[in-house]
């Protein structure tokens, strides 16, 4: 490519040299008169986006050429879409609340689990048989630390209430990081826990710097040893009362 690119710009220098019939100047002296009556380039670059502005349907979604795009705003609402070569951004109030993948097949539906926690948390049971959450598998975004912890929560709150457990938590890794609430689940379940408050207590504490403490002798406190009471008496009046 560095070689081309050398070729063609030799190509080009000795283009320059060339005079274009009808004209008496050659092609550089040209340029040169010309580059003084150009306007100078824009201080600000422009988008190079394809925009429209669809609404809102009831699904979640708003169409984007041939495609359904997931975003998280009420139904109704219109937005504005960008199109770029690789990605599709989803805009609302001055803000770009979804980015997807660009897809190029038509008729697609890209959705993303995030943009369905709140609607979910009212409706548990859909999340197991929900397109996003087969998306994300398909997306590897979904580890399988998810799937065992998720497991647990049923097993110890049932069906319902351990999904929406589950849905809690991935709400706080929407906010602190889905990587981080991966690693705060294998702890957990490499502790032998399947608590809730566990995970987001790991989540919350994970990073921080906690200050080194030293050991403290505590055997002056013996001194404060006394031997246990004996309840042997109160035993014996507790059984005379029971058989009066």
């Amino acid at each position: 490519m560095q070689d081309l690119n050398e070729q063609l710009g030799r190509a080009c220098q000795q283009d320059q040299q060339r005079t274009i019939a009808g004209r008496e100047a050659r092609i550089g002296v040209a340029i040169e008169a010309e580059q003084g009556h150009l306007l100078p380039l824009p201080r600000e670059g422009f988008d190079l986006a394809e925009v429209s502005f669809p609404r809102v349907d009831g699904t979640g979604c708003v169409r984007v050429r041939t495609n359904f795009s997931s975003v998280p705003v009420r139904a109704g609402t219109p937005v504005e879409a960008r199109v770029y070569p690789a990605h599709v951004e989803l805009w609302h109030e001055g803000a770009c609340v979804a980015r997807h993948d660009r897809c190029y097949r038509r008729q697609q539906q890209i959705l993303d689990l995030e943009h369905y926690l709140e609607v979910l948390e009212q409706k548990p049971g859909a999340l197991a048989g929900s397109k996003p959450l087969e998306q994300w598998r398909k997306l590897g975004r979904w580890p399988a630390s998810y799937d065992r912890f998720w497991e647990e929560l049923m097993r110890r709150q049932g069906k319902q209430g351990g999904t929406r457990q589950m849905i809690g938590l991935l709400q706080l890794g929407k906010v602190k990081g889905y990587a981080g609430l991966a690693r705060a689940l294998e702890s957990a379940l490499a502790a032998g826990c399947s608590d809730e408050a566990a995970v987001r207590y790991l989540l919350t504490v994970e990073g921080e710097k906690r200050p080194a403490t030293e050991a403290v002798e505590v055997g002056w406190l013996d001194r404060y040893q006394r031997p246990r009471p004996v309840m042997k008496e109160y035993d014996e009046l507790l059984a005379a009362e029971v058989a009066r």
